[in-house]
């Protein structure tokens, strides 16, 4: 009989332990619960860690961010799946820099895929988790008109620089605030899919970091994170670089430390905080919780990019 009790105490001591650490974490988040306070985040969730679904860990992530008196925005992508759907309607996929080309045959399943399929996932997704998501695309109220998007390139047997046509891949011309502080009022967290209108009605397909660093400009958010697939920013010996600012940042891409598709990633970030978001973020995705850590401890888990 003593040994048994024995064995409860010390069982009761183990779950003591275990509740005061869950405590002691509460309180070493308070002051940054406090500090986010009805503060708009936009978070950028990107096509690649989504292959497998809408993670349980990011639905979370979002909803405490709601429940703690955030205010989140969730732009997706969803390039992967628009490939995998285009290779299934044998529909050939198209890149000039990186960016896919669009024609007329393509954009029709790119919008089903983004608006559709991806978009709903992540709204059920955060929904399942204890949320209230609705899923909207640029094209509802105008949330973003949208321009054909416009770059040259030098043509290699003339060494001419002449325009290249992306099709209906577009960049964003106007954000339209209000059609989502109206969402928010409703207590919904908004899905985006980046989608805009043109000013003749054209459907465009727009990089989703784009659309994440725009829409955060224009609401004034506290913070932009874009969600990827690596820690962060590396610096020459593959370590992380925690805090840079937008002269280093620039600095870094000049110098070849920040290079290949890291490259439009901080100049999104660089540009959404020279529209007047406080700072952006670099993380990486795959951390389970990862927006809890960036956001809730000291420590932090990426690169944060701010004015100086």
């Amino acid at each position: 009989m003593a040994l048994q009790d024995d064995v409860s105490q010390d069982r009761n001591m183990r779950v003591m332990a275990r509740w005061r650490s869950t405590a002691r974490v509460l309180v070493e988040a308070l002051p940054y619960i406090l500090q986010y306070d009805s503060k708009t985040i936009v978070v950028k969730y990107g096509g690649h860690a989504m292959q497998e679904g809408i993670t349980e860990d990011f639905a979370q992530d979002i909803v405490l961010m709601k429940q703690t008196g955030i205010e989140p925005v969730v732009v997706h992508g969803g390039g992967p799946q628009i490939g995998e759907m285009l290779k299934r309607l044998s529909i050939p996929s198209n890149f000039i820099d990186g960016l896919r080309v669009t024609d007329e045959a393509a954009i029709g399943v790119v919008e089903m895929v983004l608006t559709g399929s991806i978009n709903k996932q992540i709204v059920s997704g955060i929904n399942a988790a204890g949320g209230r998501a609705v899923g909207i695309s640029g094209k509802d109220g105008n949330l973003i008109l949208a321009r054909k998007l416009e770059r040259t390139r030098i043509d290699p047997a003339t060494l001419e620089r002449k325009p290249v046509d992306f099709g209906f891949v577009g960049e964003p011309e106007k954000i339209s605030p209000e059609v989502l502080r109206r969402i928010m009022q409703s207590d919904l967290i908004p899905v985006i899919a980046p989608i805009g209108v043109g000013k003749k009605g054209e459907t465009f397909n727009i990089n989703a970091d784009t659309v994440a660093g725009a829409v955060a400009g224009a609401m004034l958010a506290e913070r932009l994170v874009l969600l990827t697939d690596v820690e962060g920013v590396l610096d020459q010996e593959r370590k992380l670089i925690p805090k840079l600012s937008v002269a280093e940042a620039r600095a870094l891409i000049q110098g070849g430390t920040i290079r290949g598709g890291m490259i439009p990633k901080i100049e999104t970030a660089i540009e959404a905080v020279e529209a007047g978001v406080k700072a952006a973020v670099i993380l990486d995705g795959r951390i389970p919780h990862v927006l809890l850590l960036e956001l809730f401890t000291e420590h932090g888990a990426g690169t944060l990019i701010t004015a100086e």
